[in-house]
């Protein structure tokens, strides 16, 4: 698999409260930002992969509700997650 127990640890320790802390909203955007851009990146090379396709679809779908829920709850911490990660809506 491309991620490695240490990488989502780091991952989680950089956008959550701690790199055990992987229910908090920051934490699982950063790892779905991760797997979408590891997926984009696999369908340039293999265009006609379409099952990485529908899956890429639904992770953005994911972390577009999280990032939804996000700012229903708090702005401050979806203005702060959405910056640091380069995101925009």
């Amino acid at each position: 698999m491309y991620q490695s127990q240490e990488v989502k640890e780091k991952i989680f320790e950089k956008h959550g409260k701690s790199k055990t802390d992987t229910g908090s909203a920051e934490g699982q955007i950063a790892l779905f930002t991760h797997r979408i851009e590891h997926l984009t990146k696999h369908l340039k090379a293999n265009h006609k992969d379409y099952n990485t396709e529908r899956s890429l679809v639904m992770l953005v779908g994911k972390r577009r509700a999280l990032l939804d829920y996000l700012t229903k709850k708090d702005v401050l911490r979806y203005r702060a997650i959405v910056k640091e990660l380069g995101l925009r809506k």
